[in-house]
């Protein structure tokens, strides 16, 4: 690996693992809390919020994609190097497992003293769903959780080509992540109901698997029918989806920009 594209992968680590560790502790806090520390407009505010430190931490090294689909859809899309994929792929499902072993080492005593010490995935004393997401009692995996999370991550990607298109009226550089951030928001606010918005394979698989292994054990890739898969596949279709719905209307009718790192 070359010194350059080891200090992208560095960013994406550190831009996801800030990313997790906002966006879980914001969970952590309403669940353990019980309410009385937030409810689910401030998980929506402090997802949002999340989103934008996590790019303004790596956004000068790696261009922030902090997910997997953003990854495959600008290597899809616009010329990003597809030797790079894999790294950057790694970067943030190990900034993703780091930041959940850092927010459970944080909230250790308060999962203890909520749920008694023994760990659930679901119910009352649930927690596992601080970490990674969790359909509700109504939704298929498929198609109903996979369409969920193909529409939230096209138009997470859709709006980030929108937002980064130089042709297209793009914000300055500085105000990227904070817009992004907002679209993160939005897609909180209107498309989170069925199953938690994950819209990033990293957000969700990282933080479960450290769930996996940290006490909470195999049920959580059991629960809802095996539900694990469903924000891993939607995302990297929907990624790449939302990107060629972009291109088709809008940045193909453009001249060509030069491609991203």
């Amino acid at each position: 690996m070359s010194r350059e594209l080891w200090r992208e992968v560095l960013a994406e680590f550190l831009g996801t693992f800030v990313l997790i560790m906002f966006g879980a502790g914001v969970v952590a806090q309403v669940v353990l809390g019980k309410g009385e520390f937030g409810n689910y407009l401030s998980i929506n505010l402090g997802w949002g919020l999340a989103v934008t430190l996590g790019a303004y931490v790596a956004g000068g090294v790696s261009g922030a994609h902090l997910n997997p689909a953003v990854t495959l859809a600008l290597a899809l899309h616009r010329g990003f190097a597809w030797h790079k994929v894999l790294p950057y792929v790694l970067a943030q499902l190990c900034g993703a497992f780091v930041a959940a072993a850092v927010v459970y080492g944080t909230y250790h005593e308060a999962i203890n003293d909520f749920d008694g010490g023994t760990r659930h995935v679901a119910g009352p004393l649930g927690t596992a769903g601080i970490w990674a997401t969790y359909p509700n009692s109504y939704l298929s995996n498929f198609p109903g959780g996979f369409v969920d999370q193909v529409v939230g991550t096209a138009l997470l990607v859709g709006c980030i080509f929108a937002l980064t298109d130089r042709r297209n009226g793009a914000p300055e550089a500085g105000l990227g992540p904070l817009l992004v951030g907002a679209l993160v928001l939005a897609i909180g606010m209107t498309y989170g109901v069925n199953s938690g918005y994950a819209i990033n394979p990293a957000r969700d698989f990282g933080p479960r698997l450290f769930t996996a292994v940290a006490g909470w054990g195999s049920e959580v890739f059991r629960a809802n029918d095996g539900w694990w898969w469903v924000p891993i596949a939607g995302p990297l279709v929907g990624g790449p989806l939302g990107g060629w719905i972009y291109d088709l209307l809008i940045g193909n009718r453009m001249p060509r920009q030069t491609p991203l790192r």
